[in-house]
């Protein structure tokens, strides 16, 4: 009995920093551009998006190189947690016009701190749960609960263009930092044992780049990042332009339908297999945009709530199934460092170079003319359809040139899939 109820505190103690951690991430990431925007900073906007993404890059070098074997995962956590709410909370005093380089470089600052909790919030998880692949799924769920809780406070705040989301996520982050310290201990796991150079730098995963399926399926993963970059960065502005409300709260309808897709994953694997999953996902994307672009005014709000509503499927059907795929293709020995290198492609380099281009793409959509102007509304159609057309392009290739050994997904193995 109470072993039960030590297992059940030790998962409420894992759903607690889960939730957190996304409150975290989600306080500011959909909406920081218009709180740039509305104090002078909106130029440099785009470069607040190139911050994860650089995070990503650096986490597994970092984890690798220190977390990994020098000291307990939970002060690790605490420190970066600790040392990340401060700047997230610093940021309010520094915003103003002319500071946008600066401004970026503590949400840089942030992110170097934030993105390698990512990795060790999922190993100290599966470290401590007795049945890692059936609880965990559960425990991470709460971190989307986190994400679309902060973004209802931040529309019941109305603090989309506030600095009220700084403070909920900064405080949020030093809150976690001191609960980290009530996890259990959590010794590095590879203390004392020497450097492996080749899997810090995914050595053996490259490798599998030979494999013309594979290649092609990292390629098209990288490449739909590079669309997924301009939904982040910038359909709040096309919203704020059509007059929308509540932009976080809408925006989150997203991550909603994420968690309703969650628990419908295992009937879809059964029936569609893995290429299937992955082009309708990829589908999902090319009309995601599309709708974007044909809603671009007040009569067609709609159109652009249903691609909203497509993020379940778009981020589900092909990023999970992109995981299970990678799994599935590669050696047991090196399925860590392949999926590192998953990572490093998509939210590394993908979404970093999808800021990038998400910014030369607007500038040749608006030219001279205002974003945010409700009389220039019509113009967003020129600047989501050629994101619609590269997901279309990355459908089509797909569809011809990928072709996984292992499509087919039994019963018993997609209930063990999320």
């Amino acid at each position: 009995m109470n072993q039960e109820v030590d297992t059940s505190y030790l998962k409420t103690k894992l759903s607690i920093m889960m939730f957190l951690q996304f409150f975290i991430w989600g306080s500011w990431y959909t909406t920081v551009s218009l709180y740039m925007l509305e104090n002078g900073m909106g130029d440099q906007r785009w470069y607040a998006y190139t911050a994860g993404p650089l995070g990503a890059i650096f986490a597994p070098f970092f984890v690798g190189l220190i977390a990994d074997r020098f000291f307990n995962t939970e002060k690790v956590l605490s420190v970066l947690f600790l040392l990340s709410g401060a700047s997230m909370l610093y940021l309010p005093s520094i915003a103003g016009e002319g500071n946008g380089d600066y401004f970026n470089n503590i949400i840089l600052v942030h992110m170097l701190l934030y993105m390698p909790t990512l990795g060790l919030t999922a190993s100290i998880s599966f470290k401590l749960l007795k049945n890692s692949t059936k609880e965990f799924p559960l425990i991470r769920l709460w971190g989307t609960v986190g994400w679309i809780a902060v973004a209802f406070l931040i529309s019941f705040f109305d603090a989309e263009k506030t600095a009220t989301q700084f403070h909920l996520g900064g405080s949020a982050g030093i809150a976690l930092g001191f609960f980290c310290l009530l996890l259990p201990k959590t010794k590095p796991p590879l203390k004392g044992k020497p450097f492996d150079l080749k899997s810090l730098f995914f050595w053996d995963a490259w490798q599998q780049l030979k494999t013309p399926s594979f290649l092609i399926f990292i390629l098209g993963s990288f490449a739909v990042c590079l669309s997924l970059a301009a939904y982040y960065a910038s359909l709040q502005q096309q919203l704020d332009a059509m007059q929308i409300e509540n932009i976080s709260m809408v925006k989150s309808f997203g991550q909603i339908v994420e968690i309703g897709c969650f628990f419908i994953m295992p009937f879809f694997f059964v029936r569609f297999g893995v290429k299937k999953m992955l082009l309708i996902g990829i589908a999902a994307w090319s009309i995601r945009y599309a709708l974007f672009a044909m809603g671009a005014s007040q009569e067609n709000v709609m159109l652009v709530i249903v691609g909203i509503l497509l993020h379940g499927i778009c981020y589900d059907f092909f990023f999970v199934t992109g995981q299970v795929y990678v799994d599935r293709e590669t050696p047991k020995e090196i399925r860590n460092q392949a999926q590192g290198m998953l990572i490093f492609f998509t939210q590394g380099l993908g979404l970093y170079f999808g800021a990038l281009l998400t910014r030369e793409v607007s500038a040749h959509a608006f030219g001279e003319n205002d974003s945010l102007d409700p009389a220039n509304i019509a113009m967003w159609a020129d600047f989501w359809y050629p994101f619609a057309l590269l997901a279309g392009i990355v459908l089509i290739v797909f569809a011809i040139l990928f072709r996984p050994k292992n499509d087919k997904i039994s019963s018993d193995e997609a209930q063990s899939i999320h």
